[in-house]
């Protein structure tokens, strides 16, 4: 009985929610019109770019990044069901998928 409660709880602590914060500025060159649309559009194209690398139309300035662990009840009711699912999940329990 306990060896199946430990692996229950082993389970559940390889998945838990996370708080992550990024800071990125970096100077872009880029026609104007590019950059005036709407909010979620230009969040996408700025990573975009960003992730895509430097080269001489983009200039990296500062990169903070800071990922933290945070209790179950601090996520939303959607998020924490999505946890559950996934800690009862029976793919879970066979471990990451083995890539071909």
């Amino acid at each position: 009985m306990k060896s199946d409660a430990a692996a229950h709880q082993a389970k559940s602590n390889k998945i838990c929610v996370h708080e992550c914060e990024i800071h990125l500025k970096f100077r872009l060159v880029e026609e104007k019109r590019a950059l005036f649309g709407d909010r979620d559009e230009l969040l996408e194209f700025l990573i975009e770019a960003f992730t895509t690398g430097a080269d001489e139309y983009m200039e990296p300035i500062e990169t903070r990044v800071r990922v933290e662990e945070v209790p179950d009840l601090d996520a939303s009711a959607q998020m924490r069901r999505l946890l559950m699912r996934l800690r009862n999940s029976s793919e879970l329990a066979k471990g990451p998928p083995s890539l071909p």
